[in-house]
């Protein structure tokens, strides 16, 4: 029989041979990266249709609550003044928004079944998409079909820049909130590699863009949509979802430095297939069958990377990009 006796070993010898992992340049950074990019996948997947009971095992289970308690307090040791004491406040009130999480699940949602989440999902966001609260950017501030396409042919061009498309599994539109979050969750994990990995160069172009998908997309629209939720909610796990969204957004244009311009209650209007004034159209969108896929094609990777707009952005503060 093989002997129990523990193994001899020469542990200066062994210490001469294995290598010391190369510290990393900026660890507070990599670990900023990685817990954004955490809490952006929990508010994403929290706003998903539950095709199945994995979200509603998580949630019930109280992994959703701890997951996003754990990723602002490890965010709150490695702010090191980013974003200034607007950002840190906001960590406050975000860990606040998780313990009300927490009790509406011990009260409401614990013995759910995944036909009860799917129906308060229902009368929430409805079967179709509902006009008091959708949750899809290009119903917010663009009253013609043509400007709901320009826009989401700029997501696409995000999407595009980084070799990101939609699975097959998720039946949803380029521009619905979830999947722009996972979009952010995506590029801030990318952000945590390229610190790790790359130069300064490319982790400059990864916050570049996330500055840029937050001034002009998410952080424009996802504040009004978050009221219109709290309104057509009233209570319940979406509502303190929306409550989440809320205070989410607030912290990262802190944290990012950028300053949005925010859709009001009066932008808000439902395209309609009126061409806006003064412009003619031999051929309507809603002949071509899909009218927001027209545009897609139009703008491409190079729409968050305009040299136009590079100098702008640079004026701007929030996180640096050196590795």
């Amino acid at each position: 029989m093989p002997s129990k006796q523990p193994v001899q070993t020469n542990s200066s010898a062994v210490a001469a041979v294995i290598p010391t992992p190369p510290a990393i340049k900026d660890s507070p950074a990599v670990e900023r990266a990685l817990n954004r990019s955490k809490l952006y996948l929990l508010v994403s997947w929290s706003l998903l249709y539950p095709e199945d009971e994995e979200f509603l095992d998580y949630v019930q289970c109280g992994e959703f609550v701890e997951d996003g308690r754990a990723a602002i307090d490890a965010l709150n040791l490695v702010l090191d003044g980013t974003g200034g004491e607007r950002a840190k406040q906001k960590l406050v009130l975000l860990r606040k928004q998780f313990d009300q999480l927490e009790k509406v699940v011990a009260s409401e949602c614990v013995n759910w079944q995944l036909s009860d989440l799917q129906a308060e999902h229902r009368r929430v966001f409805s079967n179709v998409i509902t006009l008091d609260c959708p949750p899809y950017e290009t119903l917010f501030g663009n009253d013609h079909v043509f400007a709901q396409s320009q826009v989401m042919g700029d997501i696409a061009g995000f999407y595009r820049a980084f070799g990101v498309e939609l699975s097959k599994d998720i039946h949803e539109r380029l521009d619905h909130l979830s999947v722009e979050f996972e979009f952010m969750h995506f590029l801030a994990y990318k952000e945590s590699y390229s610190r790790c990995h790359d130069g300064a160069d490319k982790t400059q172009i990864v916050l570049d863009a996330q500055k840029k998908f937050v001034k002009n997309h998410i952080g424009r629209w996802v504040p009004l949509f978050c009221r219109m939720l709290v309104k057509k909610a009233d209570s319940g796990l979406y509502k303190h979802v929306a409550d989440l969204m809320a205070e989410w957004m607030d912290f990262e244009t802190a944290f990012l430095g950028v300053i949005p311009q925010p859709y009001s209650e009066t932008d808000y209007r439902p395209a309609t297939f009126n061409a806006p004034e003064g412009q003619t159209y031999e051929c309507g969108a809603q002949d071509q069958g899909n009218e927001l896929s027209l545009l897609l094609n139009e703008v491409g990777a190079e729409s968050f990377l305009d040299k136009k707009d590079q100098g702008k952005d640079k004026d701007e503060g929030g996180p640096v990009g050196t590795a």
